[in-house]
């Protein structure tokens, strides 16, 4: 077993758990999770199980006729005898954002072998010696490069088995010596794929909203571009506990790629549907401020992904907002959605105030929405 001390700060009985003393200490060896599963740890410490109401097993059937999230074939939709083929695809991105929020991209523009690669970046990060890891271990999110166990380990009911690495991408991008060696070959082409990716569909999601191409651009949903990087080391108690707690993102709309080994859920009428993974497929979902602008036109749904026994897990996670960086726009439902039949479902705010709310708020399974509605 490594001798990574963290054995030492974890008590088995119910008598000698304090909950606030575990967090400290597990927070203290900047180790994280793979920190765990370095120390070979059988059990897993109390601060991650996870109340049995937070595990809802109810789940999606297997009947061809049950809900699957759509995909969507992005070929061609831009070509000069592509109309037709365009105005599809728009229906189909509409239907998916208000209905569940949720669909996945193929033919994107995206190549497959920088897929793979950020992928495989993820897990030489994940699986270094801790004493590298350890050096971008922060609790300061206001920082362009972060790398810990749960920005929000501290307000958590229940942590969740996942370590993540974090980098700012725009407005200001991190620069190229604050990031970790291993991703320093691939990731700035990386963003530009997928800020690239990220104007097409901010395109596609205008047009969904009868609105012309250019707006969610124009108005500044495309300003700030956060990418994580997730990994869920096996869990030998899968059962107990969550990769992450159910939530909804604070962003604009999300992109995320995933490996084949599956986990993540959306929870669509009250079942947990499976996000299964398309091998070379992008996961794109709607996040808060987009439903908040959209006054309710298209949704930010709840989803969660399970720990799983097989191990590791990575996943790349493209947030399309400023998070916490300073800015002086502020964002409402779209006047040209609104009527005497629409009204304004919220009050204005700005992404920071809004980041500031979510992250202080934490995964808690309660809408961040909530706080802003008129």
């Amino acid at each position: 077993m490594a001798n990574t001390g963290i054995q030492q700060v974890f008590h088995e009985t119910p008598s000698e758990y304090d909950r606030k003393q575990e967090l400290k200490a597990f927070d203290d060896t900047k180790a994280g999770v793979r920190g765990l599963e370095e120390a070979g740890v059988t059990r897993i410490p109390q601060i991650f199980i996870t109340p049995p109401d937070g595990i809802d097993k109810l789940v999606n059937s297997d009947d061809e006729k049950a809900f699957r999230i759509p995909v969507i074939d992005l070929d061609g939709i831009n070509m000069n005898d592509g109309l037709s083929r365009r105005k599809n695809v728009i229906d189909q991105v509409r239907q998916a954002a208000e209905t569940c929020g949720f669909f996945q991209v193929v033919n994107h523009g995206v190549p497959t072998d920088m897929l793979d690669r950020m992928l495989e970046r993820v897990r030489r990060f994940s699986e270094e010696p801790k004493e590298e890891r350890s050096k971008f271990y922060t609790r300061d999110l206001t920082r362009k490069v972060v790398y810990n166990c749960n920005f929000d380990l501290f307000q958590s009911l229940a942590a969740n088995w996942r370590d993540t690495l974090s980098c700012m991408f725009a407005p200001d991008s991190v620069n190229l010596e604050e990031l970790p060696q291993v991703f320093r070959d691939v990731v700035m082409d990386y963003s530009n794929h997928i800020m690239n990716l990220g104007i097409e569909l901010s395109g596609l999601l205008s047009e969904a909203l009868g609105l012309d191409r250019n707006h969610l651009k124009e108005i500044g949903c495309l300003e700030g571009l956060f990418i994580l990087f997730h990994y869920y080391p096996a869990c030998p108690q899968s059962e107990l506990t969550l990769g992450v707690s159910k939530h909804a993102d604070s962003d604009f709309f999300t992109i995320l790629l995933q490996d084949q080994i599956g986990g993540l859920q959306v929870l669509h009428q009250g079942q947990w549907i499976d996000v299964l993974p398309a091998y070379g497929g992008l996961v794109i979902n709607v996040g808060d401020l987009l439903q908040l602008i959209s006054n309710n036109r298209f949704i930010s749904s709840e989803h969660r992904v399970l720990a799983n026994r097989v191990g590791p897990r990575m996943s790349v996670a493209s947030f399309f907002t400023t998070n916490l960086q300073p800015s002086t726009r502020v964002y409402g439902p779209i006047k040209e959605l609104l009527s005497e039949e629409n009204r304004p479902l919220y009050r204005e705010t700005s992404v920071k105030e809004f980041a500031m709310h979510y992250n202080q708020k934490g995964l808690d399974g309660a809408s961040a929405l909530t706080h802003f509605r008129l």
